[in-house]
């Protein structure tokens, strides 16, 4: 448990940062509220108006972000093979080649299939 000690000293500082600049907040910031502050704020552009429920995102938004984690999941396994290269020899050379063409062929779908074009 003692090597645990700095860590949760470290966790219990952190969360006491956090709630003591949240609390300070209430009371020293401003509390004038008006029908600007409350709006959404789009990068200095007029905002355009949502519907009640939020509105709904676009399909393609979705696929977007799951093409970044899948590649992102690529890179996270394609380091560990890097540094561990000279003990798999030809074994983790024939799997990471088959990975990564797995990965090339869907990225080709998705790129021929228009999935990439931003409209």
């Amino acid at each position: 448990m003692d090597i645990y000690t700095p860590v949760l000293v470290l966790g219990a500082l952190a969360a006491l940062f956090a709630v003591g600049s949240i609390i300070t907040s209430i009371f020293v910031g401003p509390a004038r509220y008006n029908r600007a502050r409350l709006d959404s704020y789009e990068c200095g552009i007029e905002p355009t108006p949502q519907p009640v429920g939020g509105g709904r995102f676009p399909v393609k938004y979705y696929i977007i972000a799951m093409l970044f984690i899948i590649f992102d999941i690529e890179i996270i396994f394609l380091y560990p093979w890097a540094v561990n290269f000279d003990q798999m020899a030809l074994f983790g050379l024939i799997e990471m080649v088959l990975f990564i063409g797995t990965v090339f062929v869907a990225y080709a779908y998705v790129w021929r299939r228009g999935g990439l074009d931003w409209d």
